[in-house]
């Protein structure tokens, strides 16, 4: 994290000197200008004069930034498979787990199911690409075929099963990501 202009971009978002914030926090200009030029390192008790003066907190302003792209896009060669014998999962976003949802591609096989999905604070979404799939959601069994949707509050154990014959195939995203 560059802390250095971080700090001077909320300085001057808030219309701000480097001589009224060092006038506030009672520092030097020289030394606010060395921080925020990262040749100087304030300590966390400084940091928080600083951040003060300027209207945030540590814990705001360590939050983790914007992310560095805001729009990825992936190719067949971005994908990473794991094929098992009852599915095979293809994930669409790479290092997804680090972002607040997670979309992957899973294949059934004939009789397969998926991994038991355990009661967690999140949701998940699917739609049905192809085939028929059961949701098997605590004691509810749900059929939903071709051109299906599904969304789940997951705060029961679940799992998705196809009684086909077929393959079934579907898109499948979690929040936060489970795979």
């Amino acid at each position: 994290m560059d802390i250095g202009s971080k700090i001077k971009s909320l300085r001057l978002k808030n219309q701000l000197t480097l001589e009224d914030v060092a006038n506030r926090c009672e520092l030097s200009k020289g030394f606010l200008s060395q921080v925020e030029n990262n040749l100087s390192s304030p300590s966390i008790a400084t940091l928080e004069d600083i951040l003060e003066v300027l209207g945030s907190s540590l814990s705001d302003f360590f939050k983790a930034d914007e992310p560095e792209e805001n729009v990825i896009v992936c190719t067949n060669d971005d994908y990473f498979e794991n094929e098992q014998e009852e599915y095979k999962i293809l994930y669409l976003v790479p290092n997804a787990q680090k972002n607040l949802m997670e979309p992957i591609h899973l294949t059934l096989m004939p009789k397969g199911k998926s991994e038991d999905v355990p009661p967690h604070d999140g949701e998940d979404f699917g739609f049905v690409l192809e085939g028929e799939i059961t949701i098997c959601y605590g004691e509810e069994k749900i059929l939903a075929k071709t051109g299906d949707s599904f969304y789940i509050y997951c705060n029961e154990n679940y799992y998705l099963y196809n009684g086909g014959i077929k393959e079934a195939k579907l898109l499948w995203v979690s929040s936060p990501p489970y795979f």
